[in-house]
């Protein structure tokens, strides 16, 4: 058994590549169809209005200007 990346053959870096390539097909397939399981999900723009200005002091208070 070789236990060096360096000196092994021309097949054990292939097994190697290949395996990756079905890890990260298989990753990014789990990924892929974990965001799409839910269709009813939309987003909806929010307006926040300003109110009125707040200086908050040390001691909790709020005071309005």
């Amino acid at each position: 058994m070789n236990h060096s990346i360096y000196s092994a053959d021309r097949s054990t870096h292939l097994k190697i590549v290949v395996v990756a390539l079905v890890a990260g097909i298989a990753v990014a397939g789990f990924g892929i169809s974990a965001r799409t399981s839910s269709e009813d999900y939309t987003q909806t723009a929010r307006v926040i209005k300003a109110g009125k200005p707040v200086a908050v002091t040390s001691s909790g208070t709020s005071m309005v200007r």
